[in-house]
């Protein structure tokens, strides 16, 4: 076992001396300026730091201070130290991936006080001194041995959202018109107010005109602007809003109080209907704090248990919609619940028919590569671990899911177990449609992002 134990101030003596060495990295300076709230460009801004003015080095020294401190707390005296003072001088500064070693040295001890003196010095990898100064300690009268603490893992995540590149390039393209169904409850109004303010949507509230001012009211929002569609009930408000989109009035829809069930089966109607020579599906698309892009899960939403013809179209709208989004050959992951071919698991014989369907020019626009289990599509190491090699491992951009109910677990997976914020949208219909109940008001408003995008990329298609 590992143990701390220090040395008295009657075991000391003038010229003992400790030392200790760590390599500078970004997650180092990130986790100081959490704790210290120091958020000067030249500690924090690796870009910034590594400009010409600061000859592509981080001054970072208050980080080789706390490394003395580490020392004298640790080492020499060990537990028990207590700091009384201690003077820097700042000589070269030092940067990620530099190499400190930090040495103390004792140099005069005063019995009064049981106070020692120590040297301290800082060298980096080329043994150039980077910082040195004096401590002044109190130095512990009585002997202690532990063992060392195990300090806990940290897990830093990046605070910038990703939808916040679409929503930039949604606003240069322009609002939709978009076909609210039957908002009649307060939080649908504010999601639709923040993406009308945002100008991504121009709303046409189609529903009970007197539940619509009521939900409008309780949520202190002026819809007066807005042009509003008064019909019976949601049924109507359903029928109305599909009519539009058919005739090309609206160029989007949003489900707001409208049931689920009852929107896709109208929009499934052969002739009164949404439907397209395309697959209907629905992408939810995440955020995830830990993984570097944006995520694409489909279908999560309409096709329960899809045959192999409607996984491909499934599969073809995830690759078009990525484009949309700017990524110009998506890296697609098959998922399945082994790596393998397996006649006795469908996703596994399904997964591979895709990706020679993807050889053959069947599916196009994509890197596709299954079936592949959740952990090798996620992580680069555990794959290679196993022997398998791939261009979408550790880089996905599309993952295609079993069924809904596979979509389903895994998106809500991530978003409460990961904090993952989540969007989504309905393809393959004429228009794109929002379809996922607003419980985010932010991410409701980065769906209607991904409507807009969608429906530029499309529109320019046709």
């Amino acid at each position: 076992m590992d143990y701390l134990e220090n040395q008295t101030y009657d075991e000391l003596n003038v010229g003992e001396s400790a030392e200790l060495s760590r390599t500078l990295t970004e997650k180092d300076i990130q986790v100081f300026a959490i704790m210290s709230g120091d958020i000067n460009p030249a500690h924090v801004d690796v870009e910034y730091a590594q400009s010409d003015m600061f000859h592509k080095i981080i001054g970072h020294g208050m980080w080789g201070a706390a490394l003395i401190s580490t020392v004298l707390g640790t080492q020499l005296p060990g537990p028990g130290t207590v700091y009384v003072s201690q003077t820097l001088r700042f000589k070269k500064p030092v940067g990620i991936g530099d190499t400190v070693t930090v040495k103390v040295t004792v140099t005069e001890m005063k019995p009064e006080k049981k106070r020692v003196l120590f040297d301290c010095q800082c060298v980096n990898q080329e043994n150039v001194l980077v910082m040195e100064g004096q401590a002044e300690v109190i130095a512990p009268s009585k002997k202690i041995r532990r063992l060392k603490a195990e300090l806990p893992e940290i897990s830093l995540r990046r605070t910038k959202s990703l939808f916040n590149g679409c929503l930039v390039k949604a606003k240069k393209l322009g609002a939709l018109r978009a076909g609210v169904i039957h908002p009649i409850r307060s939080k649908i109004m504010v999601a639709v107010h923040d993406a009308c303010q945002a100008g991504l949507i121009e709303p046409v509230l189609i529903g009970q005109k007197a539940l619509i001012l009521a939900a409008a009211k309780e949520a202190g929002i002026d819809v007066s602007g807005y042009e509003l569609v008064d019909v019976e009930h949601s049924h109507a408000a359903i029928i109305k809003a599909i009519m539009m989109a058919r005739a090309g009035e609206v160029g989007m829809l949003v489900r707001g109080g409208a049931k689920t069930e009852d929107l896709v089966h109208a929009m499934q109607k052969v002739d009164k209907g949404l439907l397209t020579d395309q697959a209907m599906s629905y992408v939810s698309v995440l955020d995830v704090p830990t993984y570097s892009k944006l995520l694409i899960l489909t279908d999560t939403l309409i096709n329960m248990n899809p045959n192999l013809d409607v996984k491909r179209g499934i599969t073809q709208n995830a690759i078009d919609f990525a484009q949309a989004l700017g990524v110009a050959r998506p890296k697609v992951a098959i998922l399945a619940g082994a790596d393998t071919v397996n006649y006795n698991t469908r996703s596994t014989v399904d997964a591979a028919a895709l990706c020679k369907m993807a050889e053959r020019g069947q599916i196009r626009g994509g890197i596709l590569d299954g079936p592949l289990t959740f952990d090798n599509i996620i992580s680069s190491e555990t794959a290679k671990s196993k022997g398998i090699e791939s261009p979408v491992i550790g880089d996905a951009d599309i993952l295609v899911v079993p069924s809904v109910e596979t979509g389903n677990i895994l998106a809500e997976q991530l978003e409460y177990l990961a904090e993952s914020h989540n969007a989504g949208l309905l393809l393959g219909a004429r228009v794109p449609v929002l379809m996922s109940h607003i419980n985010d008001i932010f991410s409701s408003t980065a769906s209607c992002a991904l409507a807009v995008l969608n429906k530029h990329k499309r529109s320019h298609d046709e």
